[in-house]
């Protein structure tokens, strides 16, 4: 076929994929090199462009013409549902017949494969996850890797560990790239790679010996359409307020990012008791709630979703008609891929930016769960290659003082590194050598500092908001765009309705969090000596306590984390703090389930006040004890203290049985307390927060079998 005539062979797949029915629609410059790069010179392509610019274009018009030749499925390795079902949507429209394996849909794998080894399938979409699963892997990938067409890799700035949002299993397409047969093409895409990021992927598409150097099609980063702006206000109160008095006023419909869940949760709450149409969205939502979501913001039937980065790629609303942030993201890049779903099919879409205090702190956690330190590792390397047999995460968490999700993410780095495998029953040690790479993960790790800083220095910049952050992703041409705030002025103002800022407060003010009690042991203990499992008795259980907030969360969490971290002096619990915690506790007693509520099935009114032992904040801890006691008018009859011979059992961010290891024995309730107790009522049990559950657990046991009819526990904060 000349190239005239596969052009023309382009140009009518991509009409039929926009729709156009008179086929007047054309590829551009750089859509029509990267498909004449794929479907002509089989070549491996990286494609950066901005959002809406037109990339799963070129794979679609890609796979028909290279279908029409007789290759092999399309394989496009893509890293969220939303844009899996945004994608096969796309390929109907073309005449392409597209089906996907994630974790949504296991009940269709086999009858997909058989589809696919039949040559009915035209694109398989994948998840990275399924890469490494055992069965994927080993059954699936090899025969896939055989017979592809054409290999693409969706959001490919995830393979790299110097991009916002590295993935591990990513990296296992260095595998496949490696299998794949001579000639076979390969597409990469993204809409967010800075120069070194760029240049990470295209030196990994080019993985094989004899594979020529990847052809990269870099475009300019602008977004025309985006007016970005800055507003900055007193506190998380007035934020929510000027967000329920503008929220109308913006345009069509769009996405109210937050940092964390449970701020995405209390935002949605908020907004929706005050009339507003808008839907949560987090990795906590269940996936048929998300999809359910997605419809609805793509139909206008909601205003908004209030979402965390669970939202962040592949969400395809070319109306999208604002983008706000009620927090700081911590890297530049990772906030322009997030705005820039917004303004793709319209001519103007407003971004905002609200920073809060607590961004900074929510990024000091985030990089406190970086790769683990190699002490961590190498113990985790012992402990599969002393086993004889594969080990499961729950397994493995009693040997290792990792927490489960963090855990795995470094197993499928050493996965890919070669020094584990993932089997059938777990993991196993493949006895291969590695070396801990310390310079490149500090380098990382200054990285993301680096970021973090150029995300301080956006908020607070006089100069171009979009030049700004198109230097930052190396965009050459950055120049003023004439449309953010500092170029044209700012197009909001930061007053808010003095009504709807007292109903932020009173919503952001409103004390006390559910703290469900541990009610199962860890599996695995056994197997570091202690002798517990299954079901923990319920006569040795705690009841569920409260909290005064969460230390996630932009009400009481802003107020209680200068009080509760890290280096934080000890002192008396504040009034307004210990007014709070009073308050807590009226509303437990008077709801449901609560002893002043008149049901038979209540527990009885307190009658003491416990303190649990803290080596960093005794004095808090005691103080609020003192309070709650003197308010209640119960006495405070002790303090679950350390034996004298417990070593350190603070475990920070470990998993549930290394803390329960480190604690067990730790705690003991001295003679004094226990006597106190003997035969009596219910005991509020206090301590400062709670991160796992099991202090509390532990000391609760304890009291139990003192003679606690129940043990209440009441904590400033759950940290998480």
């Amino acid at each position: 076929m000349s190239e005239e005539n596969l052009r023309a062979a382009a140009d009518a797949v991509l009409s039929r994929l926009v729709g156009d029915a008179g086929g007047t629609a054309r590829l551009r410059v750089d859509q029509w090199r990267a498909v004449e790069a794929l479907v002509v010179e089989r070549r491996r392509t990286l494609v950066v462009q901005r959002t809406g610019w037109g990339k799963s274009a070129v794979y679609f018009v890609a796979t028909a013409l290279l279908r029409e030749r007789g290759s092999g499925p399309t394989v496009i390795v893509s890293p969220l549902l939303a844009l899996m079902r945004n994608q096969i949507d796309a390929a109907e429209r073309a005449g392409i017949r597209a089906r996907t394996i994630n974790s949504a849909n296991p009940e269709e794998w086999e009858a997909v494969r058989l589809e696919v080894a039949s040559g009915e399938v035209d694109v398989l979409l994948v998840s990275p996850e399924r890469l490494n699963n055992p069965d994927f892997r080993d059954g699936v990938l090899p025969e896939l890797a055989a017979t592809t067409g054409l290999l693409v890799v969706d959001e490919a700035h995830c393979i790299s560990d110097w991009g916002h949002d590295f993935r591990p299993d990513y990296r296992r397409l260095r595998t496949m790239l490696a299998d794949l047969p001579p000639g076979v093409p390969v597409l990469a895409t993204t809409a967010t790679a800075n120069a070194r990021v760029t240049a990470d992927v295209a030196e990994q598409l080019g993985t094989g010996g004899d594979t020529p150097d990847a052809l990269v099609l870099r475009g300019p980063l602008e977004r025309e359409s985006l007016s970005l702006g800055v507003l900055r206000l007193p506190d998380a109160a007035h934020r929510l307020a000027w967000l329920d008095g503008h929220l109308n006023e913006l345009p069509g419909s769009g996405i109210v990012y937050t940092l964390t869940v449970a701020a995405a949760e209390e935002v949605a709450a908020f907004l929706r008791q005050r009339g507003h149409a808008v839907a949560a969205y987090t990795g906590r939502t269940e996936n048929a709630d998300r999809e359910a979501a997605e419809a609805d913001l793509l139909d206008n039937r909601v205003k908004a979703l209030v979402a965390t980065s669970a939202l962040g790629m592949g969400f395809d609303k070319p109306d999208l008609g604002f983008v706000v942030h009620l927090g700081s993201p911590s890297s530049p890049i990772a906030y322009y891929q997030q705005v820039g779903r917004a303004g793709r099919g319209v001519e103007h879409a407003d971004v905002l930016l609200l920073p809060g205090p607590e961004d900074e702190a929510i990024w000091r956690y985030f990089a406190s769960l970086a790769f683990p330190a190699e002490e961590q590792v190498r113990r985790t390397l012992e402990v599969l290659a002393a086993s004889d047999r594969p080990l499961s995460l729950p397994a493995l968490e009693p040997l290792v003082e990792l927490r489960r999700s963090r855990l795995e993410t470094m197993l499928k780095v050493l996965d890919v590194d070669g020094a584990v495998r993932r089997v059938r029953g777990g993991w196993v040690a493949t006895g291969a050598p590695w070396s801990y790479d310390r310079e490149r993960y500090d380098w990382v790790a200054r990285q993301r500092e680096a970021e973090q800083r150029a995300m301080k220095e956006y908020a607070a910049t006089a100069e171009c908001r979009m030049e700004f952050l198109r230097r930052q992703l190396d965009d050459e041409g950055a120049a003023p765009c004439g449309r953010c705030d500092n170029c044209a002025g700012p197009r909001f103002t930061p007053e808010v309705d003095p009504a709807a800022l007292e109903a932020a407060r009173g919503e952001l003010g409103r004390p006390g969090v559910e703290v469900e009690p541990r009610r199962m042991w860890p599996t695995g203990l056994p197997s570091v000596g202690l002798e517990l499992k299954g079901r923990i008795p319920p006569g040795e259980q705690a009841a569920p306590g409260r909290a005064l907030g969460r230390l996630s969360d932009i009400g009481w969490g802003n107020r209680l984390r200068p009080l509760l971290e890290q280096g934080a002096p000890d002192g008396r619990v504040p009034d307004d703090v210990a007014d709070a915690v009073v308050a807590v506790l009226a509303d437990w007693a008077k709801g449901p389930g609560g002893w002043a509520s008149g049901r038979p099935e209540a527990p009885a009114r307190p009658v003491g006040v416990v303190t649990v032992a803290s080596r960093t904040r005794p004095l808090l801890v005691r103080s609020l004890g003192e309070r709650i006691a003197a308010v209640g008018r119960i006495p405070l009859l002790g303090t679950v203290e350390y034996s004298d011979d417990a070593v350190d059992a603070r475990v920070p961010r470990s998993n549930s049985a290394q803390r329960l290891r480190a604690l067990h024995g730790a705690l003991t309730v001295p003679g004094t307390l226990a006597e106190a107790i003997a035969g009596g009522g219910p005991v509020l049990l206090v301590d400062d927060f709670t991160e796992t559950g099991w202090t509390l657990a532990v000391a609760a046991r304890l009291l139990r079998r003192a003679g606690a009819e129940a043990v209440m526990p009441l904590v400033l904060a759950v940290r998480g």
